[in-house]
């Protein structure tokens, strides 16, 4: 029976850098620059997903449908036991919208002004249903990010975050560092 995820045999023939053991990618994502994404063990990424860029996932990861990883050179890291909840986006490399200079890839970089920096969402982090992560930023182990929130700045350990910019609300329990 032919489901949406591609076969082990498809999956080789994506050309990844590198991926582990039950690994499901839907046939509906879309990935540029394979050769630049490695995935541990354990992943599941749903349909119409985005990666594009240096991307490293790790293992034990389920990106859910909608969501996009722009990666560019300076690269986004997904550390084990992490998610992303429908439609999250994060950016590695953003263009400037002061005025002063043309956005997007297809002007001369000449005209533009990409700026970036990597992404780190450490072990136990979590971004919420189309939660936003900018360059330049760490969400932190067991950080969690809530739903339509905005992280311009990095995510404290074990917090919980929310807001357009993100602002801690809570903290967040580790009970399930009791199930490793």
């Amino acid at each position: 029976m032919k489901t949406s995820f591609y076969t082990p045999e498809e999956l080789a023939q994506l050309g990844l850098k590198s991926y582990g053991e039950n690994v499901r990618i839907s046939r509906y994502a879309q990935i540029y620059s394979p050769e630049k994404i490695s995935i541990g063990e354990n992943v599941r990424i749903d349909d119409f997903c985005i990666l594009s860029g240096n991307i490293a996932i790790g293992s034990h990861i389920h990106i859910a449908a909608y969501c996009a990883l722009y990666g560019a050179d300076y690269g986004i890291v997904m550390e084990d036991y992490t998610g992303l909840s429908a439609r999250a986006t994060i950016y590695a490399a953003m263009d400037d919208f002061s005025g002063d200079y043309l956005i997007g890839p297809i002007h001369d970089d000449k005209y533009t002004n990409v700026t970036g920096g990597p992404v780190q969402i450490c072990k136990y982090a979590q971004i919420g249903a189309g939660g936003l992560v900018f360059p330049n930023v760490c969400i932190c182990d067991g950080a969690v990010l809530g739903a339509m929130s905005m992280a311009k700045q990095s995510l404290e350990p074990w917090s919980v975050y929310a807001g357009v910019p993100a602002k801690m609300i809570k903290n967040r329990s580790k009970g399930l560092l009791d199930l490793m």
